[in-house]
């Protein structure tokens, strides 16, 4: 077997990055390359099958898929064999020499050094082919593609470090060989009984059968033809591979006869993460549809989870048989964590992604996977409350997206959700509104919260100062998701939500009477300060007013009934993005000594100083950006000058 053609060629940067953190990050768990190698031969012979469903000729006249792990003990070698797809030398160069997967990049800039955390953050990233060199000084890829000639095979060899050699060469079969030339200290892994028991702990559900030699096969052929006096018989005899997995894809089995342990090493199958699933659901459904599901929801979010272009979805099997993975229409966009496995009996073998866009069994299957996925959540809502507040930091964030898009199931989302409050003014989201509800006060029709950029702005928000003097509950939003969400959500249980920094504040049945008469007195007798103060500020507010939001605070910034938060409006203008024109309202505390002082100041350049002062306060206040800081300082300093007499 003579290379041609043979060309050195370099590792994609990221590449060599990925290896050398991998090489020195998972020397703590090594033995999961053979996990990622089968999972990747698995991968070739489901693909394969695939295509032979349309083209017969690529399995010519070997049809029986398979995956056969042979050991070399003295030479310290482990060969990997499948009879699938195989690869191309173009494919080759792009599989095995860089790493075409968006988000590549911001990956890398997550990690921080830690080598434990690294070790994570690169078993969600999948590692595949790359975990040889944990184990291996260098490694050999022999592979042909199914279709192409024996001249067409290609050599693949590279030590792990900055390149790679490629070569054509003579292969009678199609498929992948991988030999891994084991590191002088990693000879544990050159034992079948090692290699045996890691196929099955990590690949035993795997559908291919994974073979390996028999033990002692060619001893107890020399042995038996010692006997029979027959010297060649022991020259000839053929290798004698057996199966060493099950087998059987195991979402076929029974629920009974599956431990916990096969369901996790399913999942790390088809997730190629390190950590396990946090829980799963596996169900049959029989009938008008005919379908097995198998669901997982991850402990942990992938680093690029935020990126709602990412590759997401499940495998889909038809008939037992792999069709394609990432398939994104079975689950909502929100959903977009869950990981797992449809196999259907009611889909055609040929189906394209195309035709699963418009097909109404995908629909069907789609609300009824969404519902026993928020199913799932709420029994770990309810059971294990711990481990689902766990989940919920991992991704609240992607389940607030669920209301806008699944208006269905938007009470059921609602129940599931998690909100920091100033209950208890811990920063991490806790309350679920079933609790708010419960704490409610006499009197009180709606769900108040506020929106701010973070914990501390939303917490010690002037607007908060009359529902803390009435001890009224405000939730305390500050995801950037949090007021879009707000503008599906509405109302829970028979409760609107109420922004208590938009629009008037009214009450209720909390304020007395007197209270509310009060507001409208305030209003009158200073309508005069109210009018100098809209006639300054006319290009900046819509309105002056007096308020009975306000205990502490001299002023305030709030946002009309229709008009875009200060949270949105900051969010989309850092984005680049054009906002609706629109002013805030300014509202004013009647009784703080700053508005007194402010009424009766005569000087107007005094009295514009001491307006703007309080004006820029609030606007501080809500989390907003000044427009003349230095501005601001100058007034201040002055104030603060005349103050000292």
């Amino acid at each position: 077997m003579s290379d041609t053609k043979q060309e050195s060629l370099s590792f994609q940067t990221e590449v060599k990055q990925l290896l050398h953190l991998m090489i020195h990050s998972l020397y703590s768990n090594k033995e999961i390359f053979l996990r990622e190698l089968v999972s990747n031969s698995s991968d070739a012979c489901d693909k394969l099958r695939f295509q032979a469903l349309k083209d017969n000729s690529l399995m010519a006249d070997d049809a029986d898929l398979r995956i056969r792990i042979n050991v070399d003990k003295e030479n310290n070698t482990i060969s990997i064999e499948d009879n699938g797809v195989g690869m191309s030398r173009d494919e080759v160069v792009q599989n095995l020499g860089t790493i075409a997967r968006s988000g590549t990049a911001e990956f890398l800039q997550n990690l921080s050094g830690d080598e434990r955390k690294d070790s994570q953050l690169i078993g969600q990233f999948g590692v595949g082919f790359y975990s040889s060199f944990i184990v291996a000084q260098s490694v050999d890829v022999y592979t042909r593609k199914a279709g192409l000639s024996a001249d067409e095979g290609v050599h693949w060899h590279s030590a792990g470090e900055g390149e790679f050699t490629i070569a054509n060469v003579e292969l009678p079969e199609r498929g992948t060989r991988i030999v891994m030339h084991l590191k002088a200290d990693e000879s544990e892994f050159s034992d079948n009984w090692r290699l045996r028991n890691l196929v099955k702990k990590y690949s035993d559900h795997i559908s291919v059968p994974v073979q390996m030699l028999q033990e002692n096969y060619q001893a107890e052929a020399e042995s038996e033809a010692e006997v029979e006096g027959d010297e060649k018989k022991a020259e000839v005899v053929a290798p004698s591979w057996e199966n060493v997995n099950s087998a059987k894809a195991l979402w076929t089995r029974p629920r009974s006869e599956i431990k916990d342990e096969e369901y996790q090493e399913l999942y790390h199958h088809i997730s190629h993460d390190f950590g396990d699933a946090r829980s799963w659901s596996h169900n049959k459904v029989e009938g008008k549809l005919d379908y097995t599901s198998l669901l997982y929801i991850p402990k942990k979010a992938p680093f690029d989870m935020w990126n709602r272009e990412r590759v997401r979805g499940l495998k889909l099997f038809v008939n037992r048989v792999f069709i394609m993975d990432d398939v994104e229409q079975f689950l909502p966009l929100y959903l977009r964590f869950v990981k797992g496995v449809v196999d259907s009996n009611d889909l055609p073998l040929n189906v394209s992604r195309e035709i699963l866009q418009n097909d109404a069994t995908i629909e069907t299957i789609k609300a009824s996977l969404g519902k026993r996925v928020l199913d799932m959540l709420s029994k770990l809502a309810k059971k294990k409350p711990e481990e689902y507040q766990e989940f919920w930091d991992e991704f609240g964030q992607v389940l607030k997206e669920g209301p806008a898009e699944d208006m269905a199931n938007k009470e059921t989302i609602a129940k599931l959700l998690r909100f920091s409050s100033s209950h208890n003014g811990e920063e991490t989201q806790t309350v679920a509104l079933s609790d708010y509800l419960a704490r409610m006060s006499e009197g009180q029709a709606k769900i108040y919260y506020v929106c701010a950029d973070n914990h501390q702005t939303a917490k010690n928000s002037p607007h908060l100062e009359v529902f803390r003097k009435k001890g009224i509950e405000v939730l305390l939003l500050t995801d950037r998701i949090d007021e879009w969400l707000m503008g599906y959500l509405q109302d829970f249980d028979g409760k609107a939500f109420a922004d208590v920094a938009r629009g008037g504040l009214d009450l209720g049945d909390i304020e007395s009477p007197e209270e509310k008469e009060s507001q409208v007195k305030a209003n009158d007798e200073h309508k005069d300060l109210l009018q100098r103060i809209k006639s300054l500020f006319e290009a900046d507010v819509e309105d002056v007013r007096m308020t009975h939001r306000l205990v502490e605070s001299p002023a305030c910034i709030v946002v009309g009934d229709n008009d875009m938060g200060a949270q949105m409006r900051r969010i989309m203008e850092s984005a680049g993005q054009k906002v609706p024109d629109s002013k805030p309202i300014l509202e004013l505390n009647p009784d703080h000594p700053l508005v007194v002082r402010l009424e009766s100041e005569q000087n107007e350049t005094r009295f514009a100083d001491l307006a703007s002062i309080l004006l820029e306060q609030a606007r501080l206040a809500e989390g907003s950006n000044l427009k003349d800081a230095a501005g601001f300082v100058t007034r201040l300093n002055k104030l603060l000058l005349e103050m000292m007499g």
